[in-house]
């Protein structure tokens, strides 16, 4: 196993178990573990920035107006998706959360078809269908829309496709997001101070500290999906995207006991039918390309 697969593995494994982290921290609400992150995010990355002496970009970016408001959307878009994150797992909804991200590489397809006009293949309609078909049943039984797992996915989606077209790597453009996010959440912070409402400082040392640290909590995953991303088929990082939310579901079910009656158990059975169908037809696609590259070379 080469240092790109195990890097990538680290990553899902992290992310698969960062609920872990805010549970530790769930006295504190929400909010503002959020603006914490986001602070604490953007410390840590100048200081990797700095060892790195990658800020070539910084004086380059404010002159594309067009890059500039994209990384806007996508700071927000994050923003939306941590803060629903946190709260999810702060509020034993750990197993929801985990659906939204089984649901987002095929929210991601859908995104390619009508905003990047690509062309989906046969089987991947049948896996959107059926992971559709998931979504509508659990609606249904519980008589309203999994909007956590949604809400994850469809932010998730949106910032990847943002990214895709972006022209900073994940570092950078990180550090950028947090750039416009740290004004914002330290305002916030000052404000919660005021009225005596702030955790920071006023909690035992374990909680300070892990505040602290949730800017490293959120870098070290990222850096080192970024190394493996650079080094790792895409067909490989296509069926490690699923350690993640396998992990958060695991968490939720055996560790944290939330409930898993039969109504969920359908409903992820279709969602992750589809995502076999859809991750089976990846594996195929890929492998009848590498076998077209060969002949072609011989």
């Amino acid at each position: 196993m080469n240092r790109g697969t195990l890097a990538a593995i680290g990553a899902y494994g992290l992310w698969g178990v960062l609920p872990v982290y805010w549970k530790l921290i769930q006295t504190v609400p929400a909010i503002e573990i959020l603006f914490h992150r986001m602070i604490w995010s953007l410390l840590f990355l100048i200081v990797l920035l700095s060892l790195r002496n990658q800020w070539q970009w910084f004086t380059k970016i404010w002159r594309d107006r067009r890059v500039l408001i994209s990384f806007t959307g996508s700071a927000l878009l994050l923003a939306i998706n941590w803060f629903t994150y946190i709260y999810a797992v702060n509020s034993n909804h750990v197993v929801e959360a985990s659906l939204g991200y089984f649901i987002n590489p095929l929210l991601n397809v859908l995104l390619g078809v009508f905003i990047l006009r690509e062309r989906p293949r046969r089987w991947q309609w049948v896996a959107i269908g059926i992971a559709g078909l998931g979504v509508l049943y659990l609606t249904i039984q519980y008589g309203q829309l999994p909007w956590i797992s949604l809400t994850l996915a469809i932010t998730f989606a949106l910032y990847g496709l943002l990214r895709k077209t972006a022209p900073l790597g994940s570092l950078s453009g990180l550090s950028l997001e947090m750039m416009f996010l740290f004004l914002p959440a330290l305002g916030f912070l000052i404000y919660f101070e005021s009225a005596g409402v702030a955790h920071f400082g006023h909690a035992r040392l374990s909680i300070n500290l892990l505040l602290a640290f949730t800017g490293v909590a959120t870098a070290l995953p990222l850096l080192l999906f970024a190394y493996g991303a650079q080094r790792v088929m895409l067909s490989t990082i296509g069926i490690l995207q699923y350690t993640a939310p396998t992990l958060q579901f695991l968490l939720g079910v055996f560790v944290y006991k939330e409930p898993f009656d039969t109504v969920r158990l359908i409903g992820f059975v279709l969602v992750w039918s589809a995502l076999i169908i859809y991750s089976t037809d990846m594996i195929l696609l890929q492998r009848n390309r590498r076998r077209a590259e060969s002949y072609a070379v011989e």
